[in-house]
């Protein structure tokens, strides 16, 4: 199998692109444009793809990029029509499934295509290859076999999915099932070594150490998971060494496993930033989103999909802003916008006070020169006025600032049965989310029966007491307790009665009501980027050499004593400066703002990669962007799935808890 020979290692080439940026140009350029040889140039070809790799190239390219390659998609495992004249891509997985379509399509006097260009998305069998080998007719019309290497899901510029949806009920459930545990497992080490085959990295691979290696105590499958995980990527990363040509064969970035249990309220609590509360207050799917926008002449209002994406400027701004911020800013740009264009002040609001969507209508109809920008305006207008009524109207506001009081110890038992008692109209799933919280700050209260009762005072269905009882196969271990990394352990003096999941941050300063909370990952990639995380706690699996550890004159060493210019500050990663020009009354261009992030990326050192097993969250997403800019270091995370609270609650649900007795539930 033969691979490109491009470098994109975070210290090859000139340009440095980010993550996604280099898995877009592989399937572009690699890929589609490498089967245009010969005479085949020009001519149109068809891609044919399976259900995974399908989903690779929707969240890596946009529509535009592929049918601006001259290809147009077809499904493997559909009945396709015959063009023998036409060349065809396949970008498939490496299953005899695909491999028998595959070579149905081409054998015999009549194929399907032309000529087959076949490009795997992850390492293919031996045998597969010899099958294909095997049949003659075939051969001649292959142009390309080759392994791209690329089965993992890349759902934002900094983070990616290996998509094992099912992984917190397989992995953190029912203890007999270890056979299921190891498989899921297994295909996500693939895909996690599919990442550094692609983008040329080798990494340092930490990962945290068994809660409890006491002789006394049995060590669980779940205590074992990011180990396995380990050992499994660097397997892969093994062979990727011995065989990928242009794979470093020393180190160039880092990668820290973890698993679910190292912070369980980061998927329950509300996150205030405009991304986070789009996922989680307004039923989405996916990125997707239904606007209402007024019909023409008064008539019935039309529904409108949209994506929000980075391609929508506006979106890229304020994705990770406070809502109370991004608010402000909408307002603020569209106030600008009315005051410096006279046909807005006519068609908009005769009285000053805020646009309606049909005054906005109004606007686009009058100033058609403006209408791609109106319109992403009135869209995002639309959007966190949807959001705010949902804050005023459940009381939000209040169930947050118990969220962090309870995190932060500011608050207990007491003001927690108060609330309940008090507050009586708070939604169910409002409710669940606060006693979810508390089991994970107060896990001892498990035992004194406390939490069952402060469930009959919330007046929980068993489905959900099933949750908050399944916190329990989250918990973080005593011995983890007794560990040097502080903040893992639920109390964190212990001179204090007083319980904290989290300390405040110092010289962190809390602009906004309700941001407070911090995702545990911040401290823990800190510690990892300056040199400082117990190799105890969190042991690596290469022979780490003088430089890994920040002697100076490396490259690490010298990220870590930061001789490096101050960061500048990055609008699609924080809400910052630079993409939000206050004297500006116009939309933006996204091509702007993702080529000013590309040029404060070019001084950024060597990446590092988190892995969470077991579901990652917005608030640790946004955080990785967030400390990109801080530590000049590119910040990807990776993670089974991406889990807003809803989908989090159910898939907890849904997890076995055969090793609790039914003396522990006590319902």
């Amino acid at each position: 199998m033969s691979m490109s020979d491009s470098d994109t290692s975070s210290q090859g080439g000139s340009e440095y692109k980010t993550f996604r940026q280099i898995s877009r140009d592989r399937l572009l350029y690699e890929m589609l444009r490498s089967a245009k040889t010969g005479d085949s140039k020009s001519s149109w070809k068809v891609l044919i793809m399976d259900k995974v790799t399908v989903k690779i190239m929707s969240y890596a390219c946009k529509m535009a990029d592929i049918t601006d390659e001259g290809v147009s998609l077809e499904d493997i495992h559909k009945r396709r029509q015959p063009l023998p004249a036409m060349d065809a891509i396949y970008f498939i997985q490496p299953t005899k499934e695909n491999i028998v379509i595959f070579l149905s399509d081409m054998s015999g006097r009549s194929p399907l295509y032309k000529k087959a260009f076949v490009f795997f998305s992850s390492p293919v069998a031996r045998e597969l290859v010899n099958h294909v080998k095997r049949d003659g007719s075939v051969l001649s019309r292959i142009g390309a076999l080759r392994e791209m290497n690329l089965e993992y899901f890349a759902i934002d510029s900094q983070g990616f999915v290996t998509d094992n949806e099912r992984a917190l009920e397989d992995l953190f459930g029912d203890e007999e099932s270890s056979r299921k545990g190891d498989a899921c497992l297994n295909l996500m080490a693939n895909r996690i070594g599919t990442v550094f085959a692609s983008l040329r990295e080798f990494p340092y691979v930490r990962y945290r150490a068994p809660k409890s290696l006491d002789p006394t105590t049995m060590t669980t499958f779940r205590d074992l998971i990011p180990t396995k995980l380990a050992a499994g990527v660097w397997n892969s990363l093994m062979k990727y060494k011995s065989n990928l040509p242009n794979f470093p064969q020393s180190e160039t970035c880092e990668l820290l496993i973890l698993d679910r249990s190292i912070d369980q309220i980061a998927p329950v609590i509300h996150e205030w930033t405009y991304d986070a509360m789009c996922h989680d207050l307004l039923n989405m799917e996916g990125n997707k989103y239904v606007h209402e926008i007024p019909g023409k002449n008064g008539g019935v209002p039309e529904k409108k999909e949209v994506l929000l994406e980075d391609h929508d400027p506006i979106w890229l701004e304020l994705r990770h802003a406070h809502i109370a911020d991004a608010s402000e800013r909408l307002h603020e740009k569209m106030t600008n916008f009315v005051s410096k264009n006279k046909a807005a002040q006519i068609h908009g609001s005769r009285d000053g006070g805020e646009l309606s969507t049909r005054d906005l209508q109004k606007m686009v109809q009058a100033l058609p020169q403006y209408s791609e920008q109106i319109e992403k305006l009135s869209l995002h207008v639309d959007i966190a006025g949807k959001i705010n009524k949902i804050i005023r109207e459940t009381g939000l506001k209040e169930v947050g600032q118990l969220e962090q009081d309870l995190v932060f110890a500011d608050a207990g038992t007491k003001e927690l049965i108060n609330f309940l008692r008090v507050k009586e109209d708070v939604s169910r799933e409002n409710k669940l989310r606060l006693l979810m919280i508390y089991a994970a700050v107060y896990p001892e209260k498990f035992e004194d029966d406390k939490i069952s009762k402060l469930m009959e005072l919330a007046r929980l269905s068993p489905d959900d007491r099933t949750a908050v009882y399944n916190m329990r196969l989250l918990e973080a271990s005593s011995e983890t307790k007794k560990s040097s990394i502080v903040p893992f352990s639920l109390k964190f003096d212990a001179h204090k009665k007083k319980h904290a999941a989290r300390k405040d941050r110092p010289g962190e300063e809390v602009k906004w009501q309700l941001s407070r909370f911090y995702p545990m990952i911040e401290e823990l990639v800190e510690k990892l980027s300056k040199g400082e995380l117990p190799t105890n706690d969190y042991p690596c699996m290469n022979e780490p050499s003088r430089s890994f550890h920040g002697t100076p004159g490396s490259p690490s060493a010298s990220l870590r004593t930061g001789q490096i210019p101050a960061p500048h500050s990055m609008r699609s990663r924080r809400p910052s400066t630079w993409a939000r020009p206050r004297n500006s009354d116009d939309g933006y261009s996204s091509d702007s703002i993702l080529r000013h992030a590309s040029s404060d990326f070019k001084k950024m050192g060597q990446r590092i990669f988190v892995f969470i097993v077991g579901g990652a969250t917005r608030s640790e997403l946004r955080v990785c962007h967030k400390l990109s800019t801080k530590l000049q270091r590119e910040i990807v995370l990776g993670s089974s799935s991406i889990d807003d609270p809803p989908q989090f609650i159910t898939k907890l649900k849904l997890m076995a808890a055969d090793e609790l007795s039914l003396d522990d539930l006590q319902i």
